[in-house]
């Protein structure tokens, strides 16, 4: 079982860097990074429904069980 969980971890946290990566790519350059990318809305770049970000949220959750679970199972 503590295999199997490593296993999907590793996939989880290579699957999440991936995702975060492509989407700084979005907004690249040191202005970007600190929010600079937004010059079109007041108050920062204008949040939609991304399918990008729903899918980080989701393996962002995925990541915190299985690092907690990891942590219990021995």
């Amino acid at each position: 079982m503590r295999t199997l969980l490593h296993i999907v971890f590793v996939l989880d946290s290579l699957a999440l860097v991936g995702l975060i990566l492509m989407q700084m790519s979005r907004h690249a350059g040191l202005g970007g990074a600190f929010g600079g990318g937004g010059s079109h809305t007041v108050f920062g770049r204008e949040e939609q429904a991304d399918p990008k970000r729903t899918a980080t949220a989701w393996l962002a959750a995925i990541f915190m069980v299985l690092a907690m679970s990891l942590s219990v199972v021995r």
